[in-house]
């Protein structure tokens, strides 16, 4: 076909940590599942560029994709068979992409083996799971013991207006100049622009090493494929572990407009900060906006307001317009987190003291049942409640974008949800306003829910 590559055959750009014969063996038999994973997470690295969102949809026009790991005496190559055709130039590999490529490679291995093969991770504590997800980012070279504070999360839609993408880009240029690094989930819309603003910045302040990190997981990778900024890639095993990788890494948050993912993001970390005892660790959160959006962050606060609380509003900060203003008060306020982190004597690297609740780390399967089951009610801590939300959001997601939930929709019809009925109302309020301004999917037009509301 005419987008697609017939056959090539890549070596890792740099020296990928050699493999052992048990480990590539593993890759090499193609009905193993370590094999498959790897093979869905390789096409949405090598379909960076596409236009899709709909994981089954790239699925569908790659299914002729395949690859094999062949063993060589020097470590391994790849060896790729109709591969995207974005991903080369006159008939090479992009060496971005090539990266990523044995990045994802990296990553599947070293958390099938760890945690299959030689259950090396304790993941049923909360705990151990924090230790595994450290782990994960070491051996990606992600967590380093010489970097000063100044790794700036930056979460938002992957559809968002052009207004919007502009405004992200001027904040990350703002950043780039203050010598601030980026992570983001690696995909396009809000996860690019920070990049690729902060990328002009950074090259204006003879800033010769900047990081671009991108974190994702398995289930949303293909509809999120690494923006060509990311030059770190690293992949969690689960959303709650690539979730709680990025509140343990950030120095400070920066919120753009988003959708459900944005929203599933926001009640994560609201759910952290509201945790006793994580009032002395501190985590900037803003949330910020072009002018002609202002009304999303109202918007997002009134629905925290009218299910978490008032109290919640103190745990973040919200900013419209000045893209130097965001950056420069994010700048104070990482300095403020490098001066206890000395205080505390704690890591610059890793946020260790953060306390994270049990039920924000347990992994959330979205099926019909489990999201039918949420309580969405507020006679519950409020942590509790924000995992809720949380996990709701989470279903959505998996619904619009993901291939597992997309083919469970198709299934059995919409997700349901119902609850407390004026708490389901705001929800339905909220997620209203989602679908009426385009930030469900990249096809806006022809977004059909995947969730149904009952109070």
């Amino acid at each position: 076909m005419q987008d697609m590559i017939p056959f090539a055959s890549v070596r890792p750009i740099q020296s990928l940590d050699l493999l052992s014969q048990r480990e590539m063996a593993s890759l090499v038999a193609v009905d193993q599942e370590v094999y498959q994973l790897f093979r869905r997470c390789a096409l949405a690295v090598l379909n960076t560029g596409g236009d899709s969102d709909d994981a089954q949809e790239i699925y569908t026009r790659y299914q002729d994709f395949e690859l094999r790991v062949v063993p060589e005496s020097r470590g391994l190559k790849l060896e790729l068979y109709n591969a995207p055709t974005q991903a080369f130039v006159d008939g090479k590999m992009i060496q971005g992409i090539r990266g990523h490529l044995f990045a994802a490679l990296r990553d599947v291995v070293f958390i099938h083996h760890k945690l299959v093969e030689q259950q090396r991770f304790d993941l049923d504590s909360g705990a151990g799971i924090s230790d595994a997800v450290f782990r994960i980012l070491r051996n990606a070279d992600i967590v380093r013991s010489n970097v000063q504070p100044h790794l700036v999360v930056c979460w938002g839609g992957h559809s968002i207006s052009r207004v919007e993408y502009e405004y992200t880009k001027e904040v990350g240029y703002q950043l780039g100049l203050r010598g601030l690094d980026i992570a983001t989930g690696c995909g396009p819309g809000a996860m690019k622009g920070p990049m690729k603003g902060a990328a002009i910045g950074h090259a204006k302040q003879f800033n010769e090493k900047p990081r671009y990190v991108g974190i994702s997981e398995p289930g949303i990778i293909a509809a999120e494929s690494p923006n060509p900024l990311v030059n770190e890639l690293v992949i969690l095993p689960d959303i709650e572990k690539r979730l709680e990788a990025f509140v343990r890494l950030a120095h400070g948050i920066i919120i753009f407009p988003g959708g459900v993912g944005t929203a599933e993001e926001i009640l994560y970390l609201l759910g952290v900060k509201m945790q006793s005892g994580n009032e002395e660790r501190p985590l900037p959160v803003i949330m910020a906006a072009p002018e002609t959006s202002a009304d999303y962050f109202r918007q997002i606060d009134r629905f925290l307001r009218n299910t978490l609380g008032e109290e919640v509003s103190s745990h973040y900060e919200i900013l419209t317009g000045d893209p130097a203003e965001v950056a420069r008060t994010m700048k104070k306020q990482v300095k403020a987190v490098r001066r206890n982190r000395i205080k505390h004597s704690e890591s610059f690297s890793y946020n260790w003291g953060l306390s994270i609740p049990e039920q924000f780390q347990w992994p959330f399967e979205p099926s019909h049942e489990n999201m039918a089951a949420l309580a969405l009610h507020r006679d519950q801590p409020l942590s509790n409640l924000a995992a809720q939300l949380r996990c709701a959001f989470s279903g959505i997601v998996a619904g619009n974008v993901k291939d597992f939930g997309t083919r469970a929709v198709a299934a059995n019809g919409p997700f349901q949800l119902s609850g407390e009925p004026d708490l389901v109302a705001s929800l339905g309020e909220l997620l209203a306003e989602f679908v009426a301004s385009g930030r469900m999917k990249l096809d806006a037009k022809n977004y059909v829910p995947c969730f149904e509301l009952a109070g």
